[in-house]
């Protein structure tokens, strides 16, 4: 190495999770350790032989993980984590069993917070988003997709995209923005109105700043119709943003179509999707992400996650972090995705490290630690991987590493 290069050893681990295996979810090495030189990945395997080759007195940093578990870092590919407002009352109602489509008639769930953030500051909601991230980063997550789609008008989504791009600058969380101004209709609004006015205006205004990546459209009942939702993806592609979708959360209408049909890169939600829609979305190349923490949240019946495991396919877990669904530790997502999806802890890993990857289009080894990939780590003060889904009640991870550095202990 040349004396600019700064190496980080992480070495002495039960066990180093290294990226997916296709017979037990992912690849584990026993008593391992991994190096890096200038943030990336260039040696993972048993500790003797690595730190032959890279010797502990000649790293920059170098962590002793005896007894504990090392991870590639967490990836959260659905949130809504930029906000402002609260609506722990609405927990309430839900409690006493008011469902979310009542409460977003009565007035509540998505406007009631667009109107919070139509009157917060581009300051505000970096703050909160700050708030949230470093949460986030507490719990092991070092790459997270935030969506706009409170604000339903140009000028709050380019507010909500502008918070996002501040908080992310400054923050070692790799923050992935994503436009939703096709997350509800305004009241008082006609759907196919708003829908021009998404098309012409806002993903213009969007493409000029430059300010996202994905566009994503929640395509259900009583929201966008499967046509309306693939008129709002294919113009999103037309300027340079990949299409991501919410599909089949309260009904089947299409959107698992229309996914494939637009080369969506993941369709979220998914608890409706049957048989032919799974065969579509994988013949599609479309990655499917779950949200285990919203049907916690809401009481509601989980999506089958299993159906795409047992027939081979590859499953992505999301936190889908918003005001309905207060939830930012990915450990716990992987709890639920054990317990409520019955995926096993190998597996929910896997679909919260690699597969999440996969689904905000990251081919840069994200989620993985093998030669090459971002340095991205979690150390969890746990003898193996199994009890990330296995503890629940307090948070597992020690130490973070983000492109080989420190940024959380």
């Amino acid at each position: 190495m040349s004396e600019h290069e700064q190496l980080t050893v992480v070495y002495g681990a039960e066990e180093v999770v290294v990226g997916p295996d296709d017979e037990t979810g992912v690849e584990v090495l026993e008593d391992a350790a991994v190096a890096a030189v200038d943030g990336h990945v260039v040696a993972v395997g048993p500790t003797d032989e690595v730190l032959d080759e890279f010797p502990v007195e000649d790293a920059d940093t170098a962590l002793d993980a005896s007894g504990q578990t090392v991870l590639p870092g967490f990836v959260d590919p659905h949130t809504h984590a930029v906000f402002a407002g609260d609506r722990s009352d609405e927990f309430v109602a839900k409690l006493k069993g008011k469902t979310y489509e009542e409460i977003l008639e009565a007035g509540g769930g998505i406007l009631r917070t667009v109107e919070a953030v139509r009157t917060a500051s581009e300051a505000e909601l970096a703050a909160n988003l700050t708030e949230h991230l470093d949460a986030m980063l507490e719990h092991g997550t070092t790459t997270v997709e935030v969506k706009s789609g409170y604000g339903l008008d140009t000028e709050t989504e380019l507010k909500m995209l502008a918070a996002i791009d501040e908080a992310g600058s400054d923050h070692p969380v790799d923050v992935i923005p994503t436009f939703m101004g096709a997350h509800a209709v305004p009241r008082d609004v006609d759907t196919e109105e708003y829908v021009e006015e998404v098309v012409s205006e806002q993903l213009p205004a969007v493409a000029e700043q430059g300010v996202a990546e994905f566009c994503d459209v929640f395509c259900e009942r009583g929201v966008f119709t499967a046509k309306q939702s693939r008129r709002i993806l294919e113009a999103g592609r037309e300027y340079g943003l990949t299409p991501k979708i919410h599909a089949d959360e309260f009904a089947a209408i299409g959107g698992t179509d229309v996914a494939a049909d637009v080369g969506a890169v993941s369709a979220d939600h998914l608890l409706q999707t049957d048989a032919e829609g799974r065969e579509t979305l994988v013949e599609g190349g479309v990655v499917p992400v779950m949200l285990p923490g919203t049907a916690f949240g809401l009481g509601a019946e989980y999506a089958d996650a299993r159906a795409f495991l047992d027939a081979g396919h590859e499953v992505a877990l999301a936190s889908d972090f918003n005001p309905n669904c207060f939830g930012r530790s990915m450990g716990f997502v992987a709890t639920l995705g054990s317990v409520g999806m019955r995926m096993t802890p190998h597996e929910a890993i896997r679909s919260i490290t690699s597969t999440a990857a996969k689904a905000v289009d990251r081919t840069d080894g994200t989620g993985t630690l093998r030669q090459g990939s971002p340095a991205d780590l979690v150390v969890l003060d746990t003898p193996t991987a199994t009890h990330l889904s296995y503890r629940f009640d307090t948070n597992p991870v020690s130490t973070v590493l983000k492109s080989g550095v420190v940024v959380h202990e």
